[in-house]
């Protein structure tokens, strides 16, 4: 993660709270966003260990054949 994602991380939590639904909203699709980038690049990590699909969807919570329809195809 690069300095400016982590600010705008920041910046979307901070604004997730906000008493502005626009803000707040807007918040919430940046933290989305982030989520998605994140869980992106610790399941590419964890495949490139040798991590299993049903080791990698235990540390999610979902199971094996969720995290495997969503990552497998990239």
């Amino acid at each position: 993660m690069t300095g400016s994602e982590a600010r705008e991380a920041v910046d979307a939590a901070t604004g997730a709270v906000d008493a502005d639904p626009r803000v707040g909203l807007r918040a919430v699709a940046a933290l989305r966003r982030l989520v998605d980038r994140l869980e992106i690049l610790q399941v590419d990590s964890a495949r490139q260990q040798g991590w299993s699909w049903e080791e990698i969807g235990a540390a999610l919570g979902v199971s094996r054949q969720a995290v495997h329809k969503k990552h497998a195809r990239r």
